[in-house]
């Protein structure tokens, strides 16, 4: 089995080659333009026979970017979503393929109508660095499967695990099926710029609105995965204990650098002090220490470590109460703190925090909670705790997220039954399962007539009495 050197830089793709990887992939799409079930199911296998053989190499390459990352995060949270995706993809495969049938009506009889689902052509893919696999196969799995040639660009924060997937990949496809592009950002702008079929874009809001400029120019569909500031909302009653282990598992994985992960936490002001404890005792639980720990991550770079240490300083300026629950970390390792009195004038409640800081807000009643929630940009997820069933609807009719898990967190992006994605501020566009079929697909409407032409009743010269019939017939 081949090891990650530790000094290792992927080599980046030259931009001037960027045209010339798209060209060949729509040249190679124009000669097999609906590739068959058989053809898109064999993909989907090797593809998931070589993701299961070289899982410890891409665990080893992700802790390497990561200086350390905990190898059961990355085995739970990338790699077995990964390989349950692609089964659950070639189990539906045949039925998402199928052309859906449609109504056709007396007027325009005898005729026959149906939904065809058409690969769209060349799919670009930018992938962030803080679930490099994930957010790769991800998608990779929904354009395949929907019969399409494929350009992932991988982040320059992951040149260890962007050269594994290189490798990896082009051991299974050609590079006019799926390419693998890799540089700093100079080639992510280029990337953006290029003529695609359909551009999918995981990353920050601010790149977000930059990419869909560039893609405007050629009028490039996209489907947009930001993030945003996801609230955790705690009920008046439900159990601290529970709500609160929950919370801090869906905060620390990963050490808070999910797109997803609870950004802070709304309390009832009279349950702050119980949730605090509560809160602390399920961080030491996951865990006792950091020195050392191998269970947690590290941030991914010092650029990061200096944006979460700005926040940090920012909101202690301005009076925010700072609880750091260890003593100190290690390396890049680092401490989980929590943020009391935070006041909306402060940076960490402005930006998306994507690291371990958890802000809490206090609210008297849940309509004010809403009301603050509301009173924000749409977040890519949003968290409810509390056993209370009419309170659960309340809370899921009078928000806008891109998703919703009660009692849980982050959970229900490894749903692969349930559609992905964000609403305004937090993204655009579906994908995962059935949803990212669709996003890759282009839904052509088709009507098929044979010999009998009934439309000649409306062809001109128009008859008066020909007229009143289709009249008394069909406009009531």
């Amino acid at each position: 089995m081949p090891v990650v050197s530790a000094l290792y830089q992927a080599p980046a793709t030259p931009i001037s080659e960027l045209q010339t990887l798209l060209d060949r992939q729509r040249l190679a799409y124009g000669a097999d333009p609906y590739p068959p079930l058989e053809h898109r199911q064999q993909w989907l296998k090797s593809l998931r026979q070589i993701l299961s053989d070289e899982r410890e190499v891409l665990i080893d390459a992700i802790s390497q970017d990561f200086s350390h990352r905990s190898p059961d995060e990355t085995l739970f949270a990338e790699l077995m979503p990964s390989l349950h995706g692609i089964d659950h993809t070639l189990k539906h495969l045949k039925r998402w393929m199928k052309p859906s049938p449609r109504h056709v009506g007396v007027m325009f009889q005898p005729a026959s109508a149906k939904v065809v689902y058409q690969p769209l052509g060349v799919i670009g893919i930018i992938v962030p660095w803080n679930y490099p696999l994930y957010l790769a196969i991800g998608p990779l799995v929904g354009a395949l499967a929907a019969g399409n040639r494929v350009m992932l660009k991988l982040s320059e924060y992951t040149p260890a695990t962007g050269h594994w997937l290189k490798e990896l990949l082009g051991r299974i496809f050609p590079e006019d099926r799926v390419a693998v592009v890799l540089g700093e950002a100079d080639v992510a702008v280029a990337f953006s710029g290029l003529a695609f079929d359909h551009l999918l874009f995981t990353g920050s809001t601010h790149v977000g609105k930059q990419v869909m400029r560039a893609a405007a120019e050629n009028l490039t569909p996209v489907t947009l995965e930001l993030g945003g500031k996801s609230p955790a909302i705690v009920s008046a009653d439900v159990p601290l204990r529970e709500a609160a282990q929950r919370i801090a598992w869906g905060k620390t994985l990963n050490a808070g650098q999910t797109c997803i992960a609870p950004d802070y936490v709304l309390v009832p002001h009279n349950r702050v002090e119980g949730f605090v404890e509560a809160y602390r005792t399920a961080v030491h639980g996951f865990y006792p220490t950091l020195t050392d720990n191998p269970d947690y991550t590290a941030i991914i770079n010092e650029r990061q470590v200096a944006r979460l240490e700005s926040l940090q300083t920012d909101a202690e300026r301005k009076g925010a109460r700072l609880l750091t629950l260890y003593d100190h970390g290690q390396g890049r390792r680092m401490p989980h703190a929590l943020l009391l009195d935070v006041s909306d004038d402060m940076q960490v409640m402005q930006e998306e925090i994507f690291g371990p800081l958890l802000p809490i807000v206090t609210y008297h009643r849940l309509d004010e909670a809403l009301a603050y929630i509301n009173a924000r940009p749409r977040p890519l997820a949003l968290y409810y705790f509390g056993y209370n069933k009419a309170e659960q609807e309340h809370v899921i009719q009078h928000t806008h997220s891109g998703g919703v898990c009660i009692n849980e967190t982050l959970q229900h992006v490894a749903i692969d039954d349930l559609p992905f994605g964000g609403v305004g501020p937090s993204g655009m566009g579906h994908y995962h399962g059935h949803e990212g079929f669709l996003t890759f697909s282009k839904a052509k409407g088709v009507l098929i007539k044979q010999r009998l032409n009934s439309s000649m009743a409306a062809y001109p010269p128009y008859d008066r009495q020909r007229v009143r019939l289709v009249q008394k017939l069909f406009i009531r």
